[in-house]
């Protein structure tokens, strides 16, 4: 029998769809703990983001700023699709849709939830919802007065009140049994939930049986209801309870990740890979025991601006058997150019495209590798299958047949460009090269079609992590008209490009294989193609022309520029800055002065929005350079920093602020900490007596920190093995910038300050290399205020204590580098201070403490 090849096609489609979005019914959990579509038997594969428009603040500001929360939905889920996901998750705010006895309210949040649910369903994205969140609606604003009964009663009072636990037995029971006006599905019986979560992070205390009973109450209420999904319970927060959570009927439990901990209030500096090398699940034995599923409902690199991150988390989530995973959280677009939301996260496709497209690789990892599949440790598991991710180039790459993705400029080569069909990008690779700062996207279409999305500029002009407001901007979006080179063999040497979204009227000539692109959807025809397609013609689950990217929001200029702290006399001084505006400047120059004389020097463009020039080394000697950056746009000039119009020559010009550099002797010790300016930025675990306390020194001061105990249990983890350890670090790739040359010529770590408690201290000293590897040794601290110095030779690989400490707190508390190298003092990126190394036993338990001044390289 002759079989048409096409039907082999489309049954090849099928089956691709099923397995990557496509809802199949109901889920079961096999006894490998693995949930499966009852339908198909088929494994379930998922990943995704949180998002909460329908809720608290997000809902609160689309209205406030005349924005319709359902047309952002639309716009938003749009990019969601661009970026493979095909799974959402959400705590529910039940306060906003509760009364206190637990009943359901029928109100706008509700209505736009479920309006949410049915845009999702639309695009085959599948979803776990939690209908418990125990939040109030305000963060980050204050809480209002809600109808819920988690206003009335709180979580800790839902977890143990009879007449709480009713509320929320009511609750339950009401929320799966409502029938979403815009699918006329209920909840319970919604094809596109995988699971649902009973609250969220609940934070159990007290006896585990009292635990099993509540967990009982809320499976039992939400069975009630009919459902056949699986009811899953955050796990996470008392893993001490593990058993008492299955006893109580749950099908599996949740889990997050914050591996670079949460709230520092800037973006983290350095090699952060080892502290997502591994999530390790010491309980999984109980797991196995009752044959239960593992989801992770959240999980960030929070305070990173960085893309090479995620995907090496979506590995360790796979090895560890997390089966699927969302994001938290992805950014509203109307908030992004703001990030007031959750200040410590940042994700949005228009605002972060690098990090977005790394949750697209994340996407294929979860649907790729298998579950429980090992690559080893770091740095030896930067490759695994199909994904490369490089922390010094910050690439994460997801390269097979059909897939090109890189989330920064790569040298990779396609691995079967005959085969390819989707190409998502940031920067430069071998084929494309474009010189804008937004995403883009190829989708093959037929032979010799493909089409073409274009995202705009977006720039970062203020530190996202920190304390945000809408008096704040922090991203900033620019449409504007970049070259861009297609080299794709499918296309050739001769095309033509046509604009299809609505709108659009940019028409782009070709030189060859190279063209302006403004932001838009085109579509490309090789050279003979004479059949164009309708621009309404399906693409996936859109159409062909389909587009949507906010408008530019620039109405000033924005410059960005972070002097060197510190350089060596001799030394020639890069000055590098970040410049847009409504205009493209017509100059932008360094003009300042130093010991020997006063310079004028242009900086030139080197990528879209980015300056730069080098002071010439005969202007750098011992003292200070002062400069300032000029910027001349038509007949007008801006100086910086004080971002005032005119120049520093003009007669008038009374504006004194410039940027100053300190040029020193190479043999000058090399100033890593300073207490006064540094103790904020410690990276720690917080205790409750540090303080920084002035000296009798003139501008000098010392933090002061006094560990009353090594060891404190943790309420979420009790069952640990106690550490005695404290450790915090500091990062230090700004300090060294401008003495690298120097490094070298250091032999000695000299810690000034002292030991509290009236009796010594012993202190670990460690240096942290760019591997993640760390070389120290233990000296003793007096309680004499002086210099105590510690030999560089006599540096030894220590534990490298995985910091920021992360969440949850059953995760490894070291880094166990499989890296044989010896210290290079060239590699170092961070220093790292314990207390506990050294400390004999019957010490232990007493307190110990250090009044920490200064730190320095001599």
């Amino acid at each position: 029998m002759k079989i048409n090849p096409l039907v082999i096609l489309v049954l090849i489609l099928t089956l691709a769809s099923s397995q990557h979005g496509t809802s199949q019914g109901n889920v079961k959990v096999d006894k490998n703990g693995v949930m499966r579509w009852e339908k198909t038997n088929a494994e379930i594969h998922g990943f995704g983001v949180n998002y909460t428009v329908p809720f608290a603040h997000a809902y609160r500001y689309a209205k406030k700023m005349h924005i319709d929360p359902k047309q952002a939905i639309d716009n938003d889920v749009y990019h969601f699709k661009r970026l493979g996901f095909d799974l959402y998750r959400v705590h529910v705010w039940d306060t906003q849709i509760s009364d206190a006895e637990g009943n359901l309210l029928e109100n706008e949040y509700l209505d736009t939830f479920d309006y949410l649910l049915h845009k999702l369903k639309q695009q085959q994205i599948n979803y776990v919802i939690t209908p418990i969140a125990y939040w109030g609606d305000g963060w980050p604003e204050p809480d209002s007065e809600t109808p819920g009964f988690s206003n009335k009663y709180g979580k800790t009072d839902c977890l143990t009140n009879p007449e709480a636990i009713k509320a929320q037995q009511q609750y339950l029971f009401q929320f799966l049994n409502h029938v979403n006006p815009y699918t006329g599905v209920a909840y319970k019986d919604e094809p596109n939930v995988i699971a649902f979560e009973v609250s969220n992070e609940p934070h159990h205390r007290g006896k585990a049986k009292d635990v099993t009973i509540f967990v009982k109450k809320m499976v039992d209420a939400m069975k009630k209801t009919g459902t056949k999904k699986p009811i899953f319970y955050n796990m996470s927060h008392a893993v001490q309870y593990m058993d008492a959570y299955f006893r109580g009927r749950a099908h599996g439990g949740t889990f997050q990740w914050y591996p670079t901990g949460l709230g520092y209030q800037r973006e983290l500096s350095g090699n952060l890979l080892p502290n997502v090398d591994d999530y390790n699940m010491p309980f999984d034995t109980i797991f196995k025991k009752y044959h239960g599923a593992k989801l992770v409902y959240e999980f960030d690199a929070a305070d990173v601006g960085k893309s090479y991150i995620y995907p090496a988390m979506a590995r360790s989530f796979r090895t560890a058997g997390i089966q699927i995973a969302t994001h938290f959280a992805y950014d509203p677009t109307y908030l992004a150019p703001y990030n007031t939301e959750y200040n410590t996260h940042y994700m949005n496709l228009n605002y972060t495209p690098s990090k977005a497209l790394a949750l697209k690789i994340c996407s294929e990892v979860f649907h790729e590798i298998p579950l429980y599949k090992t690559f080893g440790n770091y740095p030896d598991n930067t490759v695994f299958d199909n994904f490369k991710i490089e922390y010094k180039h910050d690439l994460a790459e997801y390269n097979v047949d059909e897939k090109f993705f890189y989330t920064n400029t790569t040298t990779s080569m396609p691995k079967n460009e005959m085969r390819l069909r989707e190409i998502a990008g940031f920067g430069n690779s071998t084929l494309v090269e474009y010189t804008g700062t937004g995403a883009y996207f190829l989708d093959w279409i037929e032979e010799g079609v493909w089409r073409l999305e274009v995202l705009p500029d977006a720039q970062w002009v203020d530190n996202p992590f920190g304390r945000n407001s809408f008096e704040k901007t922090i991203g900033v979006i620019k449409w504007e008209t970049h070259p861009m080179t297609v080299n794709l063999m499918d296309l050739g040497t001769d095309f033509t490009i046509e604009a299809i979204n609505e709108g659009n009227v940019f028409n782009p000539q070709t030189a060859g294989t190279s063209f302006s692109i403004r932001p838009g959807t085109y579509i490309l025809y090789k050279s003979g193609i004479a059949k164009k397609v309708n621009a309404n013609d399906t693409f996936k689950t859109h159409k062909l022309k389909d587009f949507y990217a906010p408008e530019t929001n620039i109405d000033r200029a924005w410059l960005k520029h972070e002097p060197i702290n510190e350089i060596s006399e001799g030394t020639p001084l890069t000055v590098q800055l970040q410049y847009v505006a409504p205009d493209m400047p017509e100059t932008v120059q360094a003009i300042g002065y130093s010991q020997r004389g006063s310079f004028c020097i242009d900086l030139k463009k080197i990528a879209a929005y980015k300056y730069e020039a080098s002071i010439p080394s005969e202007y750098i000697s011992e003292g200070y350079i002062n400069y300032n950056i000029v910027v001349k746009t038509g007949n007008d000039y801006t100086t910086y920093p004080a971002g005032k119009n005119g120049r520093p020559s003009d007669w008038d010009f009374y504006e004194n602020q410039t940027y100053k550099v300190n040029v020193v002797p190479k043999t000058n010790p090399i100033y890593l900490f300073n207490a006064l300016e540094d103790s904020d930025v410690l990276v720690k675990e917080w205790r409750d007596n540090f303080k920084l306390v002035p000296t009798a020194n003139y501008n000098e001061a010392e933090y002061l920190m006094n560990i009353e105990k090594l060891f404190v249990v943790d309420e979420e983890n009790r069952d640990a093995a106690p550490i005695y350890d404290y450790s915090f670090k500091h990062f230090i790739l700004d300090k060294i910038q401008g003495r690298a040359e120097d490094l070298k010529t250091k032999d000695a770590i000299v810690f000034y300050g002292r030991a509290l408690n009236g009796k010594p201290c012993k202190l670990q000293i460690a240096c942290v290399l760019d591997d993640g590897t760390a070389y120290g040794k233990v000296i003793e601290i007096g309680t004499e205020t002086k210099a105590y110095k510690l030999s560089i030779s006599d540096l030894k690989p220590v534990g490298a204590v995985i910091l920021p400490r992360p969440y949850p707190s059953f995760l490894p508390y070291y880094f166990k580098p499989h890296n044989t190298d010896s210290f290079d003092v060239s590699r170092v990126e961070s220093l790292q201070f314990s207390i506990g190394p050294g400390i004999s036993k019957d010490e232990l338990d007493n307190p110990h403490g250090i009044a920490l001044i200064r730190v320095s390289l001599e």
